[in-house]
């Protein structure tokens, strides 16, 4: 049965310790992104990144984003990105953003998938923020429906197959954007894969001005 958890009756401190408890212990998760509802694991444990493909009905092949709730945690991959890179999330993080980073050593290949020296990467803030466990997420829905906005928008059979869900009320109802700027040192490109909550000309804007 899955345990639910608001952040408005229960508090944040009660929503992030259930957050790292599923995961730690290799559950998987329904919760409040910034834009929309996410459902995550340990982006290292292969049996619950499996668990998520089965409840969203099938194994795409697409990469997904791992996500942070703290600077701190992640500090030890962006520290090995060039400079421009490292100047990129500084500007764009945390926000409605997807950022695909070089990924020379490779971490966490169940979430880049096909491509392991790249990788899609996320930092938010709100009420979760803070949480120390890194995660492997995708949006909380069955492959080709809407993405869920509200807690009650999300698929029954959905979030029945996850141990924990977190009610964090109605949320911007749309995806963010992501970014390729795993060339940014190399080349000075980037390109925006996906426009969601932050325009291409906002990203463009900041991308310009790194690293001269």
């Amino acid at each position: 049965m899955t345990e639910i958890v608001s952040i408005e009756g229960d508090g944040a401190d009660v929503a992030r310790s259930a957050l790292e408890r599923s995961v730690g212990s290799g559950g998987v998760v329904i919760f409040p992104a910034d834009t929309l509802y996410g459902i995550a694991c340990d982006p290292l444990n292969a049996e619950a990144v499996q668990r998520i493909h089965a409840i969203k009905g099938r194994d795409d092949g697409k990469p997904s984003a791992v996500m942070y709730f703290s600077p701190l945690a992640m500090r030890e991959l962006i520290s090995g990105l060039g400079e421009r890179a490292r100047q990129a999330v500084s500007e764009l993080m945390p926000g409605p953003v997807t950022l695909v980073i070089a990924n020379p050593e490779q971490r966490y290949p169940l979430a880049s998938r096909d491509d392991p020296t790249r990788l899609g990467v996320r930092l938010i803030e709100g009420p979760l923020a803070g949480a120390s466990t890194p995660i492997f997420q995708t949006s909380a829905n069955r492959s080709g429906e809407p993405s869920a906005h509200s807690f009650g928008d999300i698929d029954r059979d959905v979030l029945s197959s996850a141990d924990v869900a977190i009610d964090g009320g109605d949320l911007l109802s749309a995806p963010s954007t992501v970014v390729d700027i795993s060339r940014l040192d190399v080349t000075g490109e980037w390109t925006v894969l996906r426009e969601g909550v932050l325009p291409k000309g906002a990203i463009d804007e900041v991308l310009s001005q790194t690293g001269g």
